[in-house]
């Protein structure tokens, strides 16, 4: 669990107070859509709750659903639960659009506004409940949740210490290393990577990004650290995977 001391501001920009403050959210990120952050996700969350951790996991925004969010239900699906009331009530995913585009776009098709402060206050609220909140964020850090307003500046604001979604395919090692820089040059603080093996079909292409993820991961945080995930074919034969030092 992470102190920091966090400000918090009223709407002229003055400083209303400040207080310390257990840090106890992270944002998972992949570095582009269809990674593997939500399957991640889940099982992070499945691993912190073997570990007697109260855990639950929430998304900035879902599109390209109805209802509850299909993320939501897949994060349920692999820790073995039922959802929870936080689920069903919305707290979890405060904004759900059947449009699947970014979720600026797929809000203003339905004549809806985000509003991060919404967001905010839903993790807060969250964070009062449980150990630790995962809050999935949507494709990658560059995606919009409004036309002002950037998933990784969200993220920064709210000081929600970083956890990336990569791999070892073709291409990983760029978006990888630029999602470092952007998250860096912003300050957000990157906790690790998760590493995901899916679709890595040559040996020395997948160990050789590891290697090179892993070298420049460390000059961000020496503390961070890689953890592999392997291909899951079957919800009902999960892995279990060693997640230790990834979330304090």
């Amino acid at each position: 669990m992470e102190l920091v001391i966090k400000l918090f501001l009223i709407s002229d920009s003055s400083l209303l107070f400040s207080k310390f403050y257990f840090m106890t959210a992270y944002f998972i990120a992949g570095i582009d859509t269809g990674i593997g952050k939500t399957v991640a996700t889940g099982l992070l969350a499945r691993y912190l709750m073997a570990q007697d951790r109260s855990i639950i996991t929430a998304k900035l925004a879902q599109t390209g659903s109805e209802q509850v969010a299909e993320d939501i239900r897949t994060h349920r699906k692999i820790m073995g639960t039922d959802l929870f009331w936080e689920d069903t009530s919305g707290m979890t995913c405060r904004y759900v659009f059947d449009y699947p585009a970014s979720p600026h776009l797929a809000a203003e098709a339905e004549n809806a506004v985000i509003s991060p402060e919404v967001i905010c206050k839903a993790v807060a609220d969250l964070e009062e409940t449980f150990d630790i909140v995962l809050v999935e964020g949507v494709g990658g850090i560059m995606v919009p949740l409004t036309r002002d307003l950037l998933s990784i500046e969200m993220a920064a604001k709210s000081c929600w210490p970083l956890i990336i979604v990569s791999s070892g395919r073709l291409g990983s090692i760029n978006h990888t290393l630029m999602t470092m820089q952007c998250a860096d040059a912003l300050g957000c603080r990157i906790a690790g990577v998760i590493y995901n093996l899916d679709g890595c079909d040559d040996d020395i292409i997948t160990s050789d990004s590891r290697a090179i993820i892993k070298e420049h991961l460390a000059n961000y945080n020496r503390n961070a650290v890689i953890v592999d995930m392997p291909a899951i074919d079957n919800f009902d034969q999960l892995p279990d995977i060693d997640f230790s030092g990834l979330v304090n």
